[in-house]
């Protein structure tokens, strides 16, 4: 058995080992490898790096893009709050005015309603007054006309004069006055 083993030993030493490649597939393997290595650094790895440079500038563009429109728009929303507080303001201060306003329409409305009703109050004590004067005018005629009548009875002759009629009947006039009193 022995040497069937060298035997075969032999024989396979001529034959190539499938596990060890020919120097030649090597070299050629190397040598295809540096191509694919040269081509990748000189055509795709540049174009790899170009577009993740230009999508890093994008993002930090939009980033800073972004910040410059928040400041903006901070500075925006102040002003807007500011002049808001300014409307608040002006409004209240309107509606102060318009409550003076009101206040001093309601009073000069009072004043007038007050002057009026003191004008209607004196225009009817002036008509009241002329009233009574003219009642007691012709209060005065009628009762110098009945007293002189009467006067006239009693006395038994006639008092048509004019001045004696007058007289009289102020002198009764009088002396009524003085009872009253």
């Amino acid at each position: 058995m022995l040497t069937t083993l060298v035997l075969a030993a032999a024989e396979t030493a001529d034959e190539p080992n499938p596990l060890v490649p020919h120097l030649a597939e090597i070299i050629l393997g190397l040598i295809v490898l540096a191509i694919v290595v040269y081509l990748l650094k000189v055509l795709v790895i540049p174009n790899f790096e170009k577009a993740y440079a230009e999508r890093t500038e994008a993002i930090e563009g939009g980033l800073a893009a972004a910040e410059t429109k928040q400041a903006a728009a901070d500075a925006k929303l102040a002003e807007l709050e500011a002049q808001l507080a300014d409307a608040r303001q002006e409004a209240a201060r309107i509606r102060e005015e318009a409550r003076a306003q009101g206040a001093e329409i309601v009073a000069e409305m009072r004043e007038q309603a007050q002057a009026e009703a003191t004008r209607i109050v004196e225009h009817g004590k002036t008509q009241i007054e002329a009233e009574r004067l003219q009642a007691v005018t012709s209060l005065r005629a009628e009762v110098g006309t009945l007293a002189t009548g009467l006067a006239g009875k009693i006395v038994g002759e006639s008092l048509d004069d004019e001045a004696r009629q007058s007289r009289i009947v102020e002198r009764f006039l009088a002396e009524l006055e003085s009872s009253e009193a």
